[in-house]
């Protein structure tokens, strides 16, 4: 059930008050995540498309997480029960669009219904539909580089509060196959003990593939 947290008796409540009014009150992440097990997993599961496997770890893990459920409301906290998904999907035309999905802790009926909505929207070229709900998380995928930083466009008013996941290319370091990945987040809601703890459950997942994905 969604409901409000109780900012008043939260521990974070000072940090919360302290930032939530800055002008740019977002910290961004980046790091590298090990993914040789899961990407050797996927390869061997005959149509499994990698780039929904690492939504659907994404989304499950930060659905463990709480602080990624949060999101501000007319200066209150709300507490989503639930989180899903939206992607930017490139587009023939080489434009892109946004892409939606709902969560399901079912990885087939996931894997099925995202690739469904990303599909669907490639081969209608679009349009490009930016959502007003915010019971989401934002993805985007830079398959063609690395990165060691990230700065998204942003809109004052909009989708303030939503963490935002970007994925970069594979690469190879003494034997492993590394993902760049992206983490930004309000830090009135959140800080960076919230997103290690994100990121470190979800390199423990990559690297038990076959206990999420059967």
């Amino acid at each position: 059930m969604t409901k409000y947290l109780d900012v008043a008796n939260w521990v974070r409540r000072d940090l919360f008050e302290f930032f939530k009014d800055y002008s740019n009150p977002y910290f961004n992440v980046c790091t590298n995540l090990d993914v040789t097990r899961l990407v050797a997993f996927v390869r061997e599961q005959p149509g499994l498309k990698i780039s929904l496997v690492l939504h659907y770890y994404a989304l499950r893990i930060a659905n463990e997480v709480e602080p990624f459920r949060y999101r501000l409301q007319d200066g209150q906290v709300l507490v989503y029960d639930r989180i899903h998904g939206g992607t930017t999907v490139l587009l023939p035309n080489e434009s892109f669009a946004y892409a939606y999905f709902d969560y399901q802790d079912d990885f087939a009926k996931f894997h099925q219904e995202a690739g469904t909505a990303v599909e669907n929207l490639r081969a209608n070229n679009g349009p490009l539909k930016p959502t007003m709900r915010d019971d989401v998380m934002y993805f985007t995928t830079l398959p063609w580089i690395t990165f060691t930083s990230f700065a998204h466009a942003r809109n004052k008013g909009r989708g303030e509060s939503i963490p935002r996941i970007v994925f970069g290319k594979f690469t190879k370091s003494e034997g492993r196959l590394l993902l760049p990945i992206s983490v930004e987040v309000h830090h009135g809601l959140m800080d960076g003990l919230h997103v290690g703890r994100f990121l470190t459950k979800l390199e423990e997942a990559f690297a038990s593939p076959e206990t999420l994905i059967s």
